[in-house]
């Protein structure tokens, strides 16, 4: 029997969409290797980009106005919240699926194909699989640990401030700090992205730098959370979905949310890549060149010059996957804030990317 679709990989952007697809009446063959795996990643993103129908109790703590620092702090007025993970999973019913445990070797057309020479078959096949690691291939990375809640740190987006031990012209790292529970918290160092980026091993001992400087010990039993996935190498297109379809931001690595919003529009066979999203995809990706470029003293300035953009260009740039003015203004606001020597640098990264053009594809120089 051939199913309206066949949805390969399960995790937060596979299972949506599956689950969104048998909410419209669709019968739909979920492929994973292992399908009942729990999810021990935290995920996290903007409140305002979740749909209607998720179940808000897979909100695990809510920050109503994180804190960024470059060289100084910025109180941002955007409500963060953290998922249970769990809560999250299983929120995500897939009641009525077909669920297939096997590994996805080859999928050709309408067709896949899998590790035990199994064939399935069906109206539609997307591929959730996320995206393989590969040399040449810009990544996220991150060391944190799991601390009591009564910890004296206050919740934060990113905090690029330089007490991790590091030298002036070394990879930068930041401070991820987030509630996970009324008990617990997150304390994570992170890259944001790198080619190659920075080892969780380096991550670990800057974070433990950094806890010390701030008065914070740890006792070693702690939980330990270790981060590695790439940001670039989705490709936009009816076929893909979640981070295989680059549905992550480039940027920041974020992509569940993204998935939540547009789950819905893919079950339905709508397109999610109209022609601005697909632009808003090419700006993004300047923006990764441009930040990988950077000297490493240059990104709390950068970061500092972003975080004073109106608040609604911030969300235009961080969430506005299909707001092409918005992004496009957003970029130009930042570029002509920027101080003139981070300017000629982003430029030079985006070299052949015009600036000037409020309309052509590289008139902005993030992505």
């Amino acid at each position: 029997m051939t199913a309206d679709l066949i949805v390969c990989g399960l995790g937060p952007a596979g299972r949506a969409l599956t689950h969104r697809c048998l909410a419209h009446g669709m019968s739909v063959t979920a492929i994973d290797p292992a399908p009942s795996r729990r999810w021990s990643a935290t995920y996290a993103g903007w409140y305002d980009e979740l749909p209607r129908w998720l179940d808000p109790s897979v909100i695990a703590t809510t920050v109503t106005h994180p804190t960024a620092w470059g060289t100084r702090p910025h109180r941002l007025d955007r409500t963060y919240v953290v998922f249970d993970s769990t809560a999250l999973r299983d929120s995500l019913n897939l009641d009525g699926a077909q669920i297939v445990a096997d590994r996805v070797v080859e999928i050709r057309h309408n067709t896949v194909t899998l590790a035990s020479e199994t064939k399935f078959s069906a109206e539609r096949v997307i591929d959730a699989r996320g995206i393989p690691r590969a040399p040449g291939r810009a990544e996220q990375t991150a060391y944190g640990v799991v601390v009591p809640s009564d910890t004296d740190i206050a919740p934060l987006f990113m905090d690029w401030r330089a007490d991790n031990g590091t030298e002036p012209d070394a990879p930068r790292s930041f401070l991820y700090a987030v509630p996970l529970s009324a008990e617990t918290m997150l304390l994570e160092e992170t890259c944001l992205a790198g080619r190659p980026a920075l080892d969780t091993t380096v991550l670990r001992e800057r974070l433990h730098y950094r806890l010390r400087s701030r008065g914070i010990e740890l006792t070693g039993s702690e939980q330990v959370e270790r981060v590695r996935f790439p940001v670039q190498g989705g490709r936009p297109g009816p076929r893909r979905f979640g981070a295989a379809g680059a549905f992550t931001h480039p940027a920041t690595g974020y992509s569940v949310t993204a998935a939540l919003a547009a789950a819905d529009t893919v079950a339905l066979d709508a397109s999610a890549w109209p022609a601005q999203a697909r632009v808003v995809h090419t700006l993004r990706s300047a923006g990764l060149r441009a930040l990988l470029a950077l000297p490493p003293a240059d990104l709390p300035v950068f970061f500092d010059t972003f975080f004073t953009l109106p608040p609604h260009l911030q969300r235009a740039y961080l969430s506005g996957r299909t707001d092409l003015g918005g992004t496009v203004a957003a970029m130009r606001t930042l570029f002509a804030t920027l101080p003139a020597p981070l300017r000629r640098r982003v430029a030079t990264a985006t070299l052949g990317i015009p600036i000037r053009s409020p309309i052509r594809i590289g008139s902005s120089m993030m992505e």
